[in-house]
């Protein structure tokens, strides 16, 4: 490895370093945010495209009512930020420090 190559790959720790220092924790509303796409995400990979009333159906049609988040029974995702609890944030926070 020649002396320039090496050079670069450490400025690039440190500067990786330091801004891995510098990153700022999520906010609670931001930690929602993910959580609900997360939870939309696991519905959707099932291969069934109405997790929430705001996701489009195959034809391009808004779920609305058809949606997994409406009927009761079965798969319950979590579509909007007041969904999610404190404990689930904290939960989450924890697991992502």
């Amino acid at each position: 490895m020649g002396p320039l190559l090496t050079g670069t790959l450490a400025a690039l720790a440190i500067l990786s370093s330091g801004a891995a220092l510098a990153r700022e924790p999520l906010s609670d509303a931001q930690v929602r945010d993910i959580i609900v796409k997360e939870s939309v995400s696991r519905y959707l990979a099932t291969g069934h495209p109405c997790a929430c009333p705001y996701n489009l159906m195959r034809n391009g049609r808004q779920c609305g009512n058809v949606s997994a988040y409406i009927r009761p029974g079965g798969a319950s995702p979590l579509c909007y930020a007041k969904d999610v609890s404190d404990g689930m944030v904290a939960d989450w926070k924890r697991a992502h420090p």
